[in-house]
Formats: structure tokens, sequence, C-alpha cells
């Protein structure tokens, strides 16, 4: 599992949230799992190698 180094807020429809949470407790997962998972996708969908920009000397992402 990733490191907690960063942390990601994000405004949603309440209903969308709601309906999101569901899914993902059916599913045995928490929204941040799957919100990590989504995010891993989009990267490596566009070629971004993110791995090679994770630290910058304190293991923390860089801005």
């Amino acid at each position: 599992m990733e490191k907690k180094t960063a942390r990601l807020t994000l405004l949603i429809d309440p209903q969308k949230k709601q309906a999101f949470d569901q899914l993902c407790a059916s599913q045995d997962l928490t929204p941040s799992q799957v919100v990590r998972q989504m995010i891993r996708d989009y990267l490596n969908k566009h070629g971004v190698d993110y791995q090679a920009q994770m630290t910058n000397g304190e293991g923390n992402t860089p801005s």
C-alpha cells in the first residue's frame, strides 16, 4: 500500500457521494482505495511515470 503523503480534497454532489460510498461498501472497499486506484489507472493510461517523481528528499510528493 502507498504511504499517505498528501491529501486531495474535492467537492462532489451529495447524491453522487452517497451512491459512491454505497457502491464502495458493497465491494468491501473504502472510497479512498477506489480513488487511489482510479488515479493510478489515469496516470498509467496517459503514460505518466509517477514513480520517478515521487520524492523531494523528505518522502513527500512535489506540489
